[in-house]
């Protein structure tokens, strides 16, 4: 399955969508990019004076790049609707550094198992410096069905 057709498979849209690109993908890991634009609405009240992204935004960058289009890519043979659908089952991160608007992140996923549709994850979100901002494990379930 090929990055774009990933990529079509996601059920988010902007503003929600926090995936810009796949640049690596197999059985095992999956690694994206995403750039957070300045104008994204969340900066406007997070924090007044220096804005920074919610850990619950970083969050969900993870999932979206590091669960779900690897859950995609490893459900891409089963008979599925053309969107995913998908819910986080379980989520613990750890925060190290702060994202600024116009910065772009790179999100490294490594699939600790995947059975019965559920896949656990390990993984960790770098900035543009290759620190380390965040790391977790994230856990989710994938269904036959959309949502909807």
């Amino acid at each position: 399955m090929d990055t774009m057709n990933i990529l079509s498979r996601l059920p988010y849209s902007k503003p929600f969508l926090f995936v810009d690109a796949i640049t690596h993908i197999d059985e095992n890991e999956v690694v994206g990019t995403y750039t957070f634009s300045e104008d994204l609405d969340f900066y406007r009240g997070h924090f007044k004076s220096t804005p920074v992204t919610p850990g619950v935004i970083l969050t969900e960058c993870c999932a979206q790049i590091g669960l779900v289009c690897l859950g995609i890519y490893l459900t891409q043979h089963e008979e599925v609707s053309e969107e995913a659908g998908v819910a986080m089952s379980s989520a613990q991160m750890e925060f190290y550094k702060p994202v600024f608007p116009g910065e772009k992140v790179t999100v490294k996923s490594e699939k600790l198992y995947f059975r019965f549709n559920k896949l656990k994850c390990k993984v960790a979100l770098y900035n543009e410096k290759k620190e380390l901002v965040c790391k977790g494990e994230l856990s989710g379930m994938f269904s036959s069905k959309s949502y909807g």
